[in-house]
């Protein structure tokens, strides 16, 4: 938070910067009413500590000017003259507070603080305007051996101000850690502000890191604050921290290091206390290696490295994971309680998951919208799971399809499943579709797909085609 004490009084002025400054906030001065205009106009400043009297105007004119032109300072009036009038007036013009000389340190910090709190909580209003997030479903219990250390790890790290660096495949939940070491943090009841590095276009990084003051570039028709100092006693997670370019890392190490940051077009720099975790799916030490990653910013993120492994490795994982994605994902079919059926779920089981959990999450959105009754069957599972089927169906099956690709071949060996099912009932689609545990409208949908891709007539010499009774 940057403080601005306006005082004609040379030595009252230094009284507030010093007692500003020990409070723990960037602290700039001027010595009346006009010097204060002209940098408040910037837009930088978060709480102007404004003197009423002063030689060449009055503060709560000042202030009226500034609210006018939609510059969001907060005023606290600071006066020798203690009479309700005045303060009234000041606080109906829309000051914040109103305190009288001499100023008690401890009290002006006690004050500067809850300021500072409220303006925290109308900036993450804003931020969650966009980063909108789903907090009703409990976190997941990870049992596999390498997520519970890295759920022991978490518990560690959080509780301290440590930079921390999370690798991982995409999809691994990287996110969803960062979220658990802000949450278990002192910094809790603060923002957790989330950004994607490579979302950001190079030309705007460092207005989007570090703010800007109106004025500073043609289309800066208003002041803005950075990532740092919306994050301000919060948390802020760089996802994707490989995609930022080496002229930004340099920037972006030293706001870490020197712990503030200097908005562009302002004089002066804004001290910040914002918590840093960064995350990757690249190898940064490579990237260190070619150059193409600054090894002190490396060193400095990794302080506290936590590696998630992808889910392919922590297959004891995943049947819980199943039950919580599933769980969420119904959410967003108007609470359809939907079960897996025991055949699908071994197929998930069986799947390897190069897209880890982010995957997981897509396949079981898409069959809870694709899945009839109260079962995900196997015919709502996309493709790539679904060719899992081969494992279960003999070799050698049909010298036909040789020199077929492997989707091809994997479709005809559903279609075979499926057609001989309905062959040894008859035709019925109703009972075929029992047996098979799918649905009638998911049989009548693979039916129209393989009638679409020929399969039926290519396969005419192995199966029966069915004769469907009316369902």
């Amino acid at each position: 938070m940057h403080v601005l004490v306006i005082d004609d009084e040379a030595a009252v002025r230094q009284i507030l910067v010093e007692a500003v400054s020990q409070a723990g906030y960037s602290v700039d001065d001027a010595r009346n009413a006009t010097e204060a205009a002209a940098k408040l106009v910037r837009g930088d400043v978060d709480v102007a500590l404004c003197d009423i009297k002063m030689p060449d105007g009055n503060g709560v004119d000042l202030m009226r000017s500034i609210k006018s032109s939609g510059i969001e300072t907060t005023f606290v009036m600071v006066t020798a003259f203690a009479s309700m009038e005045t303060a009234i007036e000041a606080l109906r013009a829309g000051a914040a507070d109103y305190i009288i000389k001499p100023v008690n340190n401890e009290e002006l910090g006690h004050r500067l603080g809850q300021i500072a709190a409220l303006r925290g909580l109308r900036d993450e209003n804003q931020v969650l305007r966009k980063f909108m997030r789903d907090q009703a479903s409990p976190l997941f219990r990870f049992e596999s051996g390498p997520m519970a250390e890295i759920d022991r790890l978490v518990g560690r790290v959080a509780p301290t101000d440590s930079t921390v660096l999370i690798t991982g495949e995409s999809g691994t939940g990287k996110g969803v850690v960062a979220r658990a070491i802000h949450d278990r943090s002192q910094r809790v009841d603060a923002m957790f502000l989330p950004v994607n590095c490579s979302a950001i276009p190079e030309h705007l990084l460092e207005s989007e890191f570090f703010g800007h003051t109106k004025g500073a570039f043609t289309s800066a028709d208003k002041s803005r604050k950075g990532l740092f100092l919306q994050a301000d006693r919060g948390t802020l997670f760089l996802d994707e921290i490989g995609e930022l370019p080496l002229h930004m890392q340099t920037k972006l190490l030293h706001a870490i290091e020197d712990k503030e940051v200097r908005p562009v077009g302002s004089e002066s720099p804004r001290r910040v206390d914002t918590r840093i975790v960064a995350a990757t799916n690249r190898n940064l030490e490579n990237m260190v290696r070619e150059g193409g990653f600054r090894e002190d910013l490396f060193f400095r993120l990794s302080m506290f490295h936590l590696h998630i492994p992808p889910l392919r490795e922590r297959q004891s994982d995943l049947r819980g994971l199943i039950r919580f994605v599933l769980a969420r994902a119904r959410a967003g079919t108007n609470a359809r309680m939907l079960e897996m059926d025991p055949d699908a779920e071994e197929l998930l089981l069986g799947y390897p998951w190069p897209g880890n959990v982010r995957q997981l999450e897509n396949v079981l959105n898409r069959a809870c919208i694709l899945a009839d009754g109260d079962h995900i069957s196997i015919a709502d599972l996309p493709p790539e799971i679904t060719r899992t089927l081969a494992a279960q169906v003999p070799h050698g099956i049909s010298h036909a399809r040789q020199g077929r690709s492997l989707r091809e071949q994997l479709r005809d060996i559903e279609a075979d499943i499926i057609y001989k099912t309905l062959e040894e009932n008859h035709g019925d689609r109703r009972v075929a579709a029992s047996r098979l545990g799918i649905g009638l409208s998911s049989l009548y949908r693979k039916l129209e797909e393989f009638e679409e891709a020929g399969i039926a007539r290519a396969s005419s010499q192995t199966i029966v085609s069915p004769q469907p009774q009316n369902p």
